[in-house]
């Protein structure tokens, strides 16, 4: 079997890549202290009611709270009623939780959890069906549930050094594309934009003919980023070197190049100034804004502790920096684990918020 779906183990985070051969088809972070809750069902509480804003704050219990959107045609409810909701949408760009109202046949008066939502890869492995589950450690084969267990391959293996090269490379905003093409990717709060380059034409065509076979051949390409990292909401890209008239014509492949994706994107066309406009399903975190959090960042703290200083008994840091790994202890305590010796964190004020230093013994 040649597809497969790849878990690689760090302190606090797994990353899961699916793979057929040297190709990277799908991407996710797991972070088992921050699940994105999508999917869970909570016994709520109505807590305010808002309608200038067309829904209700509602109350899930342990300190949690998440925005339910209310339509017209929505039962009528009151504050302190006691509702069953859905996690519909993670936390992301500084929102909240959004909610969606279930049909409930007994109204709980204990507010929590009833049924958390599917991890990362419980999500992974029902879109890929048929993938191996390969796994690097014990650790990582710990966490795989009972319905996972008869796709294990037997035995550890690490990411093979393409595919860890196609996962670190979603770290970057450059995307080399077919053809010499790159893209730079950069998120906004209001939407994702897209800027891609060709190189000089080099074939005997006329320099718009070459420029939009260049284009609509890294198209494919570009798409598949997009859901590797799973980019959502408002997406604009600026094809290179293309009159705007010209780029009309790429709109059936950009809606061919999209039609794999399970958010089912859609392409509304393109903008008055040339720019294809695409809206793709906001419901988990980006891996920006996942790699970029405070939790993202002292994540990567620990994974540079371990690669490039492992003699680090200290870790200095601004005060962001350091709550967001006090609030993640097994991280650390893995940290440690895998060093084989004690790792202190300590707070300077004095540093700007997200910095840090590390003291070696």
């Amino acid at each position: 079997m040649s597809l497969f779906l790849r878990i690689a183990t760090f302190p606090g985070e797994m990353r899961i890549a699916v793979t057929r051969n040297d190709t990277l088809l799908d991407f996710a972070l797991w972070r088992p202290a921050a699940p994105d809750m999508v999917g869970s069902v909570y016994h709520a509480r109505i807590e305010a009611l808002t309608p200038a804003m067309g829904g209700a704050f509602v109350a899930l219990g342990g300190n949690q709270s998440g925005f339910l959107p209310l339509q017209n045609n929505a039962p009528k409810l009151t504050e302190g009623q006691a509702v069953t909701v859905e996690v519909s949408r993670a936390a992301q760009g500084g929102k909240g939780l959004r909610l969606r109202l279930l049909a409930a046949d007994v109204a709980s008066e204990q507010k929590g959890l009833v049924t958390p939502g599917p991890t990362p890869l419980a999500r992974l492995a029902a879109l890929w069906p048929t993938a191996a589950v390969v796994v690097d450690s014990p650790a990582a084969a710990a966490l795989i549930p009972p319905a996972l267990r008869d796709r294990r391959e037997p035995g550890f293996a690490p990411y093979p050094d393409s595919i860890a090269a196609a996962c670190d490379a979603l770290e970057e905003p450059l995307v080399a594309l077919p053809g010499g093409m790159e893209a730079t990717i950069t998120p906004t709060p209001a939407l994702i934009a897209i800027d891609m380059d060709a190189p000089p034409a080099q074939t005997g065509h006329t320099k718009q003919t070459a420029q939009f076979a260049a284009n609509r051949d890294a198209l494919p390409a570009l798409m598949r980023q997009i859901r590797l990292r799973n980019l959502s909401g408002a997406i604009l890209i600026d094809p290179a070197g293309l009159a705007t008239r010209k780029r009309h014509a790429l709109l059936e492949p950009v809606n061919a190049a999209l039609k794999p994706d399970p958010l089912n994107p859609r392409c509304l066309g393109i903008t008055a100034l040339g720019l294809i406009e695409i809206v793709r399903a906001r419901i988990y975190p980006s891996l920006p804004e996942l790699l970029n959090s405070p939790h993202g960042r002292a994540l990567r703290v620990l994974r540079h502790i371990l690669v490039h200083a492992p003699q680090t008994t200290q870790i200095t840091g601004g005060a962001g920096i350091i709550r967001a790994l006090e609030q993640d202890p097994e991280a650390v305590a893995d940290c440690a684990r895998q060093l084989g010796h004690k790792l202190s964190l300590h707070t300077n004020h004095a540093l700007p918020d997200l910095t840090w230093t590390v003291q070696e013994s």
